[in-house]
């Protein structure tokens, strides 16, 4: 346990962030890659199934919502705790992880017989693209647990320092689903052509295989803390703490699907090919993205761990390599944005009207990417402190208080292309609104806190 606790509180930080964000940011990449294969894939059944993966994308945001802040708040809780020395906390915080993964397993199967149908006849009445929608969505919706019980087990194992095993495990799960899917959606090999249902059950069935591979490392490799279920206590305490990260997270995600849902409103009243163009958009830009939510990821610890061990100096150095660091990549996507928007949109076999409509919106939309990345890892680093609460009003002003009305005011008085500037406006307040509240938190959080030596001798390589 130690030698896990020294790293993160001794090794360089450059070296340590490298360390512990590259094998996050490897899987990141495999994911937005499933992503986008899964997308190509489907386009290859019609526009109507490309349009209907489109439509239900708010919805697995909201389920990526529950385990995404649900992880955040376990891996912030192990992190801070490990850094206080208190070991028999970390652990408990993992173990009630699994608990409250459960309870959220049980409400998105709930969720699962009301919502589909009624959510996507209220977008399009296209008998075709609303069946494809509730196949798929409901699929994925019943068979949730694969995905939330291995983000519970991927959280505990990044906030003890561990990143190689989540990456395998992200790494199964990507790869999994890129085999299956045209296996199943095709009919290869012998198996019945199942269409865009093949594709759903390829994302559940390696969902569950990453799963599998996580409860191998935490309950038979072991990892640093050790788990055991069967001695469990219920602390509320506990559960407080998770959901006082967790929940601002959770919420902050899911105001996102608030915002693609408001979005393939305005879009929808356009044509069905601009809702189609803002689906390839965000499966594309998760390549871009992606790396720096892996960089987050190895952030959140390092932040998190010396915070609670109060120690400025590498708090603040783990921000600054991991601010450089996700601006470089941000500039390098919006230069690919920018200069091959064409060849982005034929993966996704798209149609001359998603050609018309995408080329203007991917030039467009990427020049905010450098803006977001500061954002990103500034929002981290309100998580690690135990402040997600900032995230969240910063998703909220950004998305909801201006991206929406913006576009609907650009699409309603200027058209279509004019759509897209909402999001560089939003962007921009977005920026000013993190900026304020990250210098508001340093000044309040950090005062007073004395600069601790580096402890070479503890070095762990």
């Amino acid at each position: 346990m130690d030698q896990k606790e020294n790293k993160m509180g001794t090794m360089p930080v450059p070296k340590l962030l490298f360390q512990m964000a590259l094998p996050a940011i490897v899987a990141m990449v495999v994911q937005a890659l499933y992503n986008v294969v899964d997308s190509i894939f489907v386009s290859r059944l019609g526009e109507e199934a490309l349009t209907a993966l489109s439509l239900a994308f708010p919805i697995q945001l909201i389920i990526i919502a529950f385990f995404v802040g649900l992880g955040i708040g376990i891996n912030s809780l192990v992190s801070r705790k490990l850094g206080e020395k208190d070991v028999e906390s970390a652990t408990n915080a993992a173990e009630h992880g699994f608990i409250i993964a459960g309870v959220l397993y049980l409400i998105i199967v709930i969720l699962a017989f009301i919502i589909p149908k009624f959510f996507f006849a209220s977008f399009i009445d296209d008998p075709l693209v609303i069946d494809y929608g509730v196949q798929y969505i409901t699929i994925v919706m019943l068979f949730a647990f694969g995905r939330i019980f291995a983000q519970a087990g991927i959280s505990v194992m990044q906030g003890t320092g561990e990143m190689v095993k989540p990456m395998k495990a992200m790494m199964v799960g990507a790869v999994g689903n890129m085999i299956l899917d045209p296996i199943l959606i095709f009919g290869w090999f012998g198996v019945p052509a199942l269409g865009i249902r093949g594709a759903a059950i390829a994302t559940v069935a390696a969902q569950f295989l990453s799963m599998l591979y996580v409860f191998h490392a935490i309950f038979r490799q072991k990892i640093s803390l050790q788990l055991n279920m069967k001695s469990f206590h219920y602390d509320t305490k506990i559960v407080r703490q998770i959901v006082v990260v967790g929940l601002p997270a959770a919420i902050m995600q899911a105001l996102g699907s608030v915002m693609l849902t408001g979005l393939n409103l305005i879009l929808a009243g356009f044509s069905g090919s601009a809702v189609a163009v803002l689906g390839v958009y965000f499966k594309l830009q998760s390549f871009i993205f992606m790396p720096i939510f892996g960089l987050s990821q190895g952030t959140l610890p390092i932040v998190g761990y010396n915070f609670g061990a109060k120690n400025r100096s590498r708090m603040m150095e783990a921000l600054r390599v991991a601010l450089i660091t996700a601006v470089s990549i941000m500039v390098l996507g919006t230069i690919i944005f920018q200069f091959f928007p064409v060849p982005l949109l034929r993966l996704f076999n798209s149609s001359p009207a998603m050609m018309g409509i995408g080329v203007h919106a991917f030039k467009t939309i990427s020049w905010i990417f450098p803006m977001a990345g500061i954002s990103i890892v500034l929002s981290t680093a309100f998580q690690a402190m135990g402040k997600a609460y900032l995230s969240m009003v910063v998703s909220f002003i950004r998305q909801l208080v201006v991206l929406l009305p913006t576009a609907y005011f650009f699409g309603k008085f200027f058209g279509l292309d004019a759509v897209w500037y909402s999001f560089v406006a939003s962007e921009i307040v977005g920026l000013s609104t993190v900026l304020l509240l990250f210098r508001s938190v340093i000044r309040s959080q950090l005062s007073g806190w004395v600069e601790k030596p580096e402890l070479k001798s503890m070095e762990v390589e």
